[in-house]
């Protein structure tokens, strides 16, 4: 595992030399989800092939921007899922994006993801890494990323950060984030995945939620890429991370691209979230 680890360091540190150098305009390829794809995600992507390719640990990798799985060792025992540039979108206007790794043994699936990396790039590079039920963040500083600190999620937040199309949300939905936000929640929501549960974990709690909706009734992210690695972190950090009624970590995956709907938080505000959704949800 610590090879893997500092592969992703090693990416990181190029990664972010590509955002403050790089192309920001669109691609004329599109990614399997019909996206328009960035030329940073394809860089970014290149970036992180390029350098898992030369683990041997890892068998096998899958990237958001890609359609298949890429075979790399055949005794590998890894297999990684990632989204190399969450939110590339918001390079142009200066705001922080991040690389989300979920590290799975024997099947990409949610009961077999045993680690999960997460990269921000902000004012500050940081990774946070999940592993071994502890989260540690590390900070990139003099070329190097160095410990900062453990991780953990008071029993309650304050703050709430509200995804999706809100004129697609269903009506109790709405109700809930209403109440929430009556109840003395601040809004803190960027668009981008990486810096808003980062935000939401550094400040001690609060929801993160990105429902199912008439437009996408199974949500827009993206399990493997997005959604597992951050529920695993948010379990370790003393958290949640449901569907909106079961564990995010017993949804079932049917194919690499699939999406799921998706809350975490802390406790409070994830039992919250279930309460509403068990009482309405169909």
């Amino acid at each position: 595992m610590k090879d893997i680890i500092k592969a992703i360091e090693d990416a990181s540190i190029r990664i972010k030399d590509l955002i403050e150098t790089g192309d920001t305009g669109k691609s004329e390829n599109e990614n399997s989800t019909g996206d328009t794809q960035l030329k940073l995600d394809i860089a970014s992507d290149e970036i992180i092939e390029e350098i898992f390719a030369k683990i041997p640990s890892i068998k096998a990798i899958v990237s958001e921007e890609q359609e298949a799985i890429v075979d790399l060792n055949d005794n590998g025992e890894y297999l990684i899922a990632y989204d190399p540039l969450d939110g590339s979108s918001l390079v142009d206007v200066n705001l922080s994006v991040g690389s989300i790794y979920g590290i799975y043994k024997d099947e990409f699936n949610a009961q077999n993801i045993i680690a999960s990396v997460y990269v921000v790039f902000g004012p500050r590079v940081e990774m946070v890494v999940a592993l071994d039920n502890c989260v540690k963040m590390y900070r990139l500083l003099a070329g190097e990323f160095k410990y900062i600190q453990d991780i953990k999620l008071n029993a309650k937040g304050k703050l709430n950060a509200p995804g999706s199309t809100q004129n697609c949300w269903a009506p109790y939905h709405k109700t809930m984030i209403d109440d929430i936000f009556n109840d003395g929640y601040r809004l803190r929501y960027s668009g981008g995945m990486v810096p808003d549960l980062h935000q939401i974990l550094l400040k001690g709690g609060g929801l993160f939620s990105y429902p199912g909706t008439t437009d996408r009734p199974k949500g827009k992210l993206r399990q493997l890429f997005e959604v597992f690695p951050f529920a695993l972190t948010y379990e370790f950090a003393n958290g949640g991370a449901i569907d909106g009624l079961k564990r995010v970590l017993e949804v079932e995956t049917t194919h690499i691209h699939d999406t799921t709907p998706c809350f975490f938080g802390s406790n409070e505000e994830i039992n919250r979230v279930l309460e509403v959704y068990k009482n309405n949800a169909r």
